[in-house]
């Protein structure tokens, strides 16, 4: 992608981008109901062919953390990982050029875990902490993210023990 083209994507993502981390940052203060109804409204402009699978996927992502109910949670956190598998690194840099859509794979399957494990299906729940593990490898690999990283770890660890003290 050349230059002029990096800035033009970049310029038509910041929109949507914004209004996302508008709706997060609700969330954030408490403003659960309103973030998700703007979640809700998002997604409906996002969802469609001309829909950018990475704002899907940052979208179900954060959309997921503000659900009540641990159904709706899944649904969303499935749709995330839908929509990674559509994502490509060039929508991703265009909102920051460090960002690759394979470091957030590890994030997915951690949340996918976690909520089915919470439901009850351990048997996808463990599938998922290994797709999380086999992916550990993707995310970034140096100071600034060395503590996401060890977030990530230290969430799926807690995720297999409280599955392990299921048996």
């Amino acid at each position: 992608m050349d230059e002029t083209a990096s800035r033009d994507s970049s310029r038509a993502a910041a929109p949507i981008m914004d209004r996302i981390t508008a709706a997060v940052e609700r969330s954030r203060r408490g403003d659960i109901e309103a973030a998700a109804a703007e979640f809700d409204s998002l997604w409906d402009e996002l969802a469609g062919p001309d829909g950018d699978p990475f704002h899907r996927c940052v979208l179900a992502h954060y959309a997921a953390d503000v659900q009540p109910d641990p159904h709706a949670e899944l649904m969303w956190d499935e749709r995330a990982l839908a929509a990674a598998a559509g994502a490509s690194d060039d929508s991703a840099q265009a909102h920051h050029p460090s960002l690759h859509i394979a470091g957030f794979y590890p994030s997915l399957h951690l949340n996918l875990a976690d909520v089915l494990r919470r439901l009850g299906d351990h048997g996808r729940a463990r599938e998922h902490v290994e797709a999380a593990r086999a992916r550990m490898d993707d995310l970034p690999d140096d100071e600034a993210t060395a503590g996401y990283c060890e977030t990530i770890r230290t969430a799926l660890d807690r995720v297999e023990r409280d599955l392990d003290a299921a048996r």
